[in-house]
């Protein structure tokens, strides 16, 4: 058995922010517009008044120094791994993903105003190369729609970067509207690997008789479907275990990966990963410094997390952390589940659910 490296401190500005997750970011148009407040009467001058500046542009706040990627490479390699997988990444259309880090940028209401940095903020071909030279061997493209009429738009897109990225597992999305069904079993019969929902951004009820049809194809297909459903960073009408424990109700079957561990509900989400054989939980963001300080995962739940170590997945949110890559993965060596857990968590299990080849093949 390999000794994995030994934790590092967290680096300056690790832990000093929200555990607002990045992707609940994703939906600027869906603030409300400033234009709608009712304008101040202005007070009667003695004389007139000079017109307001034009407002500054917000300025990105500084990002982290990037990891290096042999830093990630000897992380894995010393626990005799092939690579890692990382099941929550992020790929978009450009102009999509512009707008989701102009919201950073400018601390919307959902960052809930804390400074969140872009340490990874390049196009989108070298974020695809990082992810390689990381040895990331099989990577997601989170999408998902926060109206109606995005979803099937957006699964377009992501089956074309699937074509063009090999290494990436082909993602779709969806949404409660008429036709969800219907675009659904296309992704399915086109190969999608893995779906995304987003209950925060998108603001629904998971168990939206308008789902349930769609839900019942991803159980049957064995698609896994990772979920944003957790209250953090803010809650919502239909986020927390209550509206997924719903859905898990009538399907039994489906493959839900819940992301961010169900920050802040742990404890709730692993009573459904205990009473559900198919539900799995990913570690993005969870246990690292930027999180723990205002979200901190419960000490007396790590025998529970340990127990479930066949079902806890890696993920990190890459690009849009506020801190290095690596720092993740030196979170989830910090737990001292042992080096048997960490092969499970960032490979193996993901490699069996998404039945990856034993030994990677080379990027194109």
């Amino acid at each position: 058995m390999s000794a994995h490296p030994p934790t590092r401190p967290a680096a300056s500005g690790e832990a000093t922010a929200s555990p607002a997750s990045p992707e609940a970011t994703a939906s600027p148009e869906a603030t409300a517009s400033p234009e709608a407040a009712e304008p101040a009467k202005p007070a009667e001058p003695a004389e007139p008044a000079r017109p307001a500046e034009p407002a500054r542009p917000a300025e990105p706040a500084k990002p982290a120094e990037p990891a290096k990627p042999a830093e990630v490479r000897r992380f894995w390699q010393a626990l005799g791994l092939p690579g890692l997988v990382d099941v929550h990444t992020h790929f978009m259309p450009e102009r999509v993903l512009r707008k989701v880090w102009a919201y950073f940028d400018a601390l919307g209401p959902l960052t809930g105003g804390v400074e969140w940095p872009i340490t990874y903020r390049r196009e989108e071909a070298g974020r695809v190369a990082l992810l390689r030279a990381f040895g990331v061997r099989a990577f997601t493209a989170m999408l998902y729609p926060h109206k109606p009429g995005m979803a099937r738009w957006l699964n377009d897109w992501a089956a074309g970067f699937a074509r063009r990225t090999p290494d990436c597992l082909h993602t779709s999305t969806l949404f409660p509207e008429p036709g969800a069904a219907a675009y659904v079993r296309e992704a399915v019969e086109q190969g999608t690997r893995v779906f995304k929902a987003h209950v925060q951004v998108g603001a629904y009820d998971p168990s939206d008789e308008a789902l349930d049809a769609c839900w019942g194809l991803l159980a049957e297909a064995g698609v896994p479907v990772v979920v944003h459903c957790g209250s953090g960073p803010a809650p919502g009408k239909h986020t927390g275990p209550g509206p997924v424990a719903r859905v898990l109700a009538r399907h039994p079957r489906l493959r839900l990966v819940v992301a961010h561990m169900g920050m802040p509900e742990y404890e709730d989400f692993l009573d459904l990963a205990e009473r559900y054989r198919e539900v799995r939980l990913d570690t993005t963001m969870a246990f690292t410094g930027f999180s723990e300080r205002m979200a901190p995962f419960p000490r007396r739940a790590l025998p529970r997390l340990a127990a479930l170590g066949d079902r806890v997945l890696l993920g990190t949110d890459f690009p849009n952390i506020p801190y290095p890559y690596a720092h993740q993965l030196d979170a989830l060596a910090g737990l001292g589940l042992g080096d048997d857990w960490l092969r499970a968590v960032c490979h193996d299990n993901a490699a069996r659910l998404f039945a990856l080849p034993d030994t990677p093949e080379p990027a194109a």
